[in-house]
Order: structure tokens, then C-alpha cells, then sequence
């Protein structure tokens, strides 16, 4: 297997859906409890980058054997097939890095306490089965709220309870925060899910997977798109504005036109070899940018 095909096969392109959020916890912990817990926080964060792959060589390699007849996509469009790679290869190297991370994961719940365990419990499940099972999660209308819930809000929340465990504070006023900070990297997310599903619904339906696409076809999907890019910019003045981000988030807002003009395009067509890009280049930017606003008000 060459370096070329192991990045496809873990997807390494699309690792800003988690390794943003990851940088917003970051800056949200330094700004809110003044803490770092550095080694915690990169063990966890090598953790986190190797699960995440082994979560997307575990979806191509559901998708392969899920395949089904009449099309070529397991053949000429799925990785494994495509490039000929060893079907034990692939699933060995799944179950090595899930093994691995998961052990890096529990030994740091044996140090900063149990709650990371059961987050990242469930993180770990969302995961396994977001493509495994009879009715794999990505197969139903749920895909956009688990993908962008784990990988946008859980991540963030995660690394703000590693470095403020010691004073880390379970309620209402707390997890809405986190939430509320993390919301557009969630939207994004989700976004880019949704997008997806767009692109691939007549796909989709072939392998009898009924996404939120196919329940509220095209034109409605569309829109929900717009609107949790709205969203997203929303959710940016408020948390300035209940002062859990310094004022310079509000710089998000210079990524406002590029979000735009993206989105703008991917309305004209949802073709995936074409402008499925858009929804990447949105999260991209989109978080960037706000983790870049973010750090400028800790160093102002």
C-alpha cells in the first residue's frame, strides 16, 4: 500500500473536521480557566487523529462489502476495490489503530477521571457504528447530527475537560458554552455530511441507504445548508456576546463573503467530483479563520 492510497483510505484530506474543533477547545480553555494541560491535551489529540481514521478505513471498508449489484461501485469507486488492496490488510490495520487509540484514551481517564471515559465511550460507538450494522447511522436520517455533534461539539468539550478537569464544572451553564462556542465547526460539519448525501443520493438509494436527503429531497436539503451556514455566523456573535470568546471572534466574519460564494456555487449544481469541494473548502476556511480570530484575542 502506498502513501498515496493509505491517505485516501483514511480520508487524511477531511481530518479539519476534527483537528479544528480540537484547536477551538484549545483556545476556549485558555480563554475561560487559563490552562493548558499540554501533554494531556496531545496524547489526546494523537488519540483522537488516529481513531478518526481508523473511523473512515472502517466506512470504506463497510461500504465495500455493502455494496450492492447492478453498478460499479465496488469496483471502480470505493478505495479497497479500486486500488486492489488486501481486504485482511485493511481491516487488521482498522482494528490495530482502534486498539491503540482506545488504549491511549483509557489511560488518560485513569489519570484525569472517569467522565473522559464515558465521552469518549460514546464518541468511540458513534463511530464504529456510523457505518456498521444492520442499520449503519450514515444509512439514516441521522448522519448530519451524530457526525457534526461528535466531531464539532464532543471534541471540543473533550479537550476543555482535559485541561480544566481539576475545576471543570457539570452544568447547564458550563456544556451550553462549549456548545455554543463549538456550534459552527457542528454546523459545518454537518454540512458537510449533508452535502454529501446530496451529491450521492441517486448512489444512495442503489445501496438502499435512505439519508435525511432522501426524506427531504433535494430542494429542502439545499436550503437546510444555507441555513446552518447562517447559523454558524449566528452562533458567533452570541458567544462574543455572552463574552465566552474575546471580541476578535467576531473576524470570523472576513470568511463571511468567501462561505457565501461557496455555498452559491454548490447551489448551481451538486455534482461530488465538482462542488462537493465546496462544502470542504467552507469547513475549511470557515474554522480557520475562527480559530485563527480566537487566538488573536488570547495574544491581544
Amino acid at each position: 500500500m502506498t502513501l498515496p492510497v493509505f491517505l485516501e483510505l483514511v480520508e487524511f484530506k477531511a481530518k479539519t473536521a476534527s483537528i479544528l474543533p480540537f484547536f477551538i477547545g484549545v483556545c476556549y480553555s485558555w480563554y475561560n480557566y487559563q490552562t493548558i494541560h499540554l501533554g494531556y491535551v496531545l496524547l489526546y489529540f494523537i488519540a483522537m487523529l488516529i481513531f478518526n481514521m481508523a473511523v473512515d478505513i472502517l466506512d470504506n471498508y463497510n461500504d465495500y462489502h455493502h455494496a450492492t449489484e447492478g453498478h460499479d461501485y465496488k469496483e471502480k469507486t470505493n478505495i479497497i476495490g479500486r486500488e486492489q488492496l488486501s481486504v485482511k490488510l485493511v481491516f487488521w490495520l482498522m482494528v490495530s489503530m482502534i486498539i491503540i487509540s482506545a488504549a491511549m484514551g483509557i489511560a488518560l481517564a485513569m489519570v484525569v477521571g472517569w467522565p473522559l471515559f464515558w465521552m469518549g465511550l460514546y464518541c468511540y460507538l458513534v463511530g464504529i457504528f456510523y457505518s456498521s450494522g444492520p442499520r449503519p447511522l450514515s444509512s439514516l436520517p441521522l448522519g448530519e447530527f451524530f457526525s457534526g455533534f461528535t466531531m464539532g461539539f464532543m471534541i471540543s468539550l473533550i479537550c476543555v475537560y482535559l485541561n480544566a478537569y481539576q475545576t471543570f464544572e457539570w452544568n447547564v451553564a458550563t456544556i451550553g458554552s462549549i456548545f455554543l462556542i463549538s456550534l459552527p465547526n457542528t454546523l459545518w460539519i454537518a454540512n458537510l455530511m449533508l452535502a454529501n448525501n446530496i451529491c450521492d443520493l441517486e448512489e444512495d438509494e442503489k445501496n438502499e441507504r435512505y439519508t435525511l436527503v432522501h426524506y427531504l429531497g433535494k430542494a429542502r436539503a439545499l436550503k437546510l445548508f444555507i441555513a446552518m451556514n447562517v447559523l454558524a455566523f449566528v452562533a458567533i456573535i452570541a458567544s462574543v456576546a455572552l463574552n465566552i470568546a474575546p471580541w476578535s471572534l467576531v473576524l470570523t466574519f472576513f470568511a463571511a463573503p468567501f462561505v457565501w460564494q461557496q455555498t452559491k456555487r454548490f447551489m448551481q449544481k451538486q455534482i461530488k467530483r465538482e462542488t462537493f469541494i465546496c462544502a470542504v473548502r467552507i469547513l475549511a476556511v470557515g474554522a480557520c479563520v475562527q480559530v485563527l480570530s480566537f487566538a488573536i484575542g488570547l495574544i491581544l
